[in-house]
């Protein structure tokens, strides 16, 4: 069992106040036995002075059993015995009532240290839960609420809580001015990148529909929208990986099963072209989050699984279902071999199996990173195992 800061504290706190009790106990019996044992010997000697001389004449001194002495030396001997074991007797009992009510009196006041104990460790620690408390909350809002500016604000002595508090501020602070020049980016990236790559297509297209366009023109204007087009689609990839590795600042109920069949329906055709046979199995399966970014994850592994198959009268399947409270979303894909070292590589940005970087690219290398980044945006995972026979299979557990 995992015990809290103040628990701990508390436990400290009271085993050290034990253990002084139990110390101080110890010192105050050996000091009690030691001045005991002197006084008994005191008062023995003392006694024993005070017994009638040999006299024939003096009165003789009735003992406790009845028997008188005067000089006779057994007599003597014997109340000498019975002072001595007078004597133990009170000892064992002044021991005895020290330890007992000694031990009495050290549990009460130990339990009232470790009450007091917890309420000072509590007080102390308050600040510390208004840090994390304010941490967990500024961590678990959405993107969208962030830009308050929520901070600890701690007021009081300047401590080393005081100092965490600060400094926490301060890179809170740090974080949100990151944050919005992101957003800045982005927002500016997606206007300024995408508006000369628009214009480049028009002028090539208009290049290539003139009457007077020779077969060079023509040939050399299809590489242009080649390379064109895969320049939209890298920069409309690094846009959206940019924006799922945000906090998802609108939710919905989605449910995988009518993405999987939207997603199947629009890559239909390139799967005919392909001579690739795509098989689904849409079960129910609702999670939360955004419908549009939860379709390019569908889409991104069905393309993923299309485009890299290179097997004879190939195959995808796609399944989705809800299991142990989460919806799954499985996309299996015959093609190469894939050695399980390189999985690992394949989820980063521009990173392919064969390093495929030329024009004809069949993707800009984003695909499976656009998709781990949504799927950890939603709070789920995403895993990926190679198949013997070939091909990949790829899981998306969403909660």
């Amino acid at each position: 069992m995992r015990l809290s800061l103040r628990a701990r504290l508390t436990l400290t706190y009271g085993g050290l106040f034990l253990v002084a009790g139990v110390v101080l106990l110890g010192v105050t019996y050996a000091l009690f036995n030691q001045d005991l044992s002197r006084s008994g010997t005191k008062i023995l000697t003392t006694r024993m002075s005070q017994l009638p001389p040999g006299d024939p004449t003096a009165a003789p001194t009735q003992t406790p059993q009845g028997r008188v002495f005067g000089d006779d030396p057994a007599l003597m001997g014997e109340a000498e015995r019975l002072a001595r074991k007078q004597r133990e007797e009170l000892h064992d009992a002044a021991v005895t009532s020290l330890i007992t009510q000694g031990s009495i009196a050290l549990g009460v006041v130990g339990g009232a240290a470790a009450g007091f104990g917890w309420l000072i460790a509590g007080r102390v620690l308050a600040p510390l839960h208004r840090v994390t408390e304010t941490a967990r909350r500024i961590a678990g809002s959405p993107a969208a609420d962030r830009v308050l500016h929520e901070r600890i604000a701690l007021e009081g002595p300047r401590d080393e809580v005081k100092e965490l508090a600060d400094t926490f501020d301060t890179m809170v602070e740090r974080l949100d001015r990151s944050f919005d020049g992101q957003r800045r980016f982005v927002a500016n990236a997606s206007h300024e990148l995408r508006t000369p790559l628009t214009l480049g297509r028009a002028l090539v297209e208009v290049a290539m529909h003139r009457e007077s366009a020779s077969p060079d023109v023509l040939q050399l204007g299809e590489t242009l929208l080649q390379i064109n087009s895969r320049h939209e689609r890298l920069i409309t990839g690094l846009l959206l990986l940019a924006r799922s590795e945000n906090e998802i600042t609108a939710r919905a109920p989605v449910d995988l099963a009518d993405i999987v069949g939207h997603v199947t329906s629009q890559t239909a055709r390139e799967a005919k072209d392909a001579d690739i046979t795509v098989e689904t199995d849409a079960a129910e399966a609702v999670t939360t989050g955004d419908a549009l970014l939860l379709e390019r994850v569908v889409q991104n592994l069905l393309e993923n699984g299309l485009r890299h198959n290179t097997a004879e009268s190939g195959w995808v399947k796609v399944a989705c279902r809800t299991r142990a409270g989460h919806a799954v979303l499985e996309v299996s894909n015959s093609g190469p071999i894939v050695p399980p070292y390189e999985i690992p590589a394949l989820f980063e940005p521009f990173r392919r199996l064969d390093n495929d970087r030329i024009v004809t690219a069949k993707g800009a290398g984003l695909g499976l990173s656009i998709v781990q980044s949504i799927v950890r945006a939603h709070g789920g995972t995403v895993t990926a195992t190679s198949r013997e026979s070939g091909g990949l299979h790829i899981t998306v557990t969403l909660p």
